[in-house]
């Protein structure tokens, strides 16, 4: 089994469900029903800039709090690089997403509950020595259609902006992007870019997760901006900030 010491502090929404930092989430999981077209179903992409913002945790946290309101919910890891996806729910990571890609297989072969109601999770499987031409295959194409049409949410973890292509090749493919950014640490030009790396995919930028903020007990001014925002040099948040460590 995997060690889920590290993981377990971060899965907030799951262990600490009174929490404020799991209240957060569950105001930016009502942000994004409300950016979707529908405002229900959707597959929603979460990235970030560069490594150790925060995405993973952004993404596993969302999850639980989706499945939690009733939504049928499926998280897919789709970081092919560095998948981490699966420690967070205690699982092994010896088949998945790139297996279904390579081998034809069906959704049913590779998604796994993760013990929290309406909540599955499609590991990504072995490292594959091509993942961006994997991301822009037909059969992920054909992968996200089905997963959509057996799911109310599908929520992929996806490798960072900056660092390779792979965001890029699947914003087309997705209804929503949200792009994490962690607190006090992120350089705003990095964020311009990878904003405009989306803008070429002609992504539908849901907003901004600033992540990884201070708060005091009880602190209620948080804020909500939209993804325009990222323009200034004065950086805020899209929704409401989850607090939390880690990529």
């Amino acid at each position: 089994m995997v060690n889920r010491k590290k993981t377990d502090l971060l899965l907030f929404a799951q262990n600490k469900p009174k929490a404020y930092v799991s209240e957060n989430f569950r105001k930016l999981r009502t942000n994004i029903y409300l950016s979707l077209k529908d405002h229900a179903n959707g597959i929603v992409m979460i990235t970030s800039a560069g490594p150790g913002e925060g995405k993973s945790t952004i993404t596993a946290n969302l999850g639980v709090v989706m499945a939690q309101a009733g939504r049928k919910v499926l998280l897919v890891d789709s970081d092919l690089r560095n998948p981490t996806m699966h420690k967070f729910f205690s699982m092994e990571n010896n088949r998945g997403l790139t297996n279904l890609l390579v081998q034809n297989l069906d959704i049913a072969n590779i998604v796994r509950s993760t013990g929290t109601k309406r909540l599955w999770l499609a590991t990504s499987g072995p490292i594959p020595s091509n993942p961006s031409e994997l991301l822009q295959s037909k059969p992920m194409k054909d992968f996200l259609t089905k997963a959509l049409a057996q799911y109310d949410i599908v929520l992929l973890d996806v490798p960072p902006l900056i660092s390779v292509t792979d965001a890029v090749v699947l914003a087309p493919l997705v209804d929503g992007v949200l792009l994490v950014v962690k607190s006090e640490s992120t350089v705003v030009d990095k964020i311009k870019v990878a904003k405009s790396y989306l803008e070429m995919a002609s992504a539908n930028i849901l907003g901004v997760v600033l992540n990884n903020v201070k708060v005091s007990k009880g602190d209620y001014n948080y804020y909500y901006r939209k993804q325009e925002d990222i323009d200034t040099n004065h950086f805020e948040a899209f929704s409401e900030v989850a607090v939390s460590k880690g990529e």
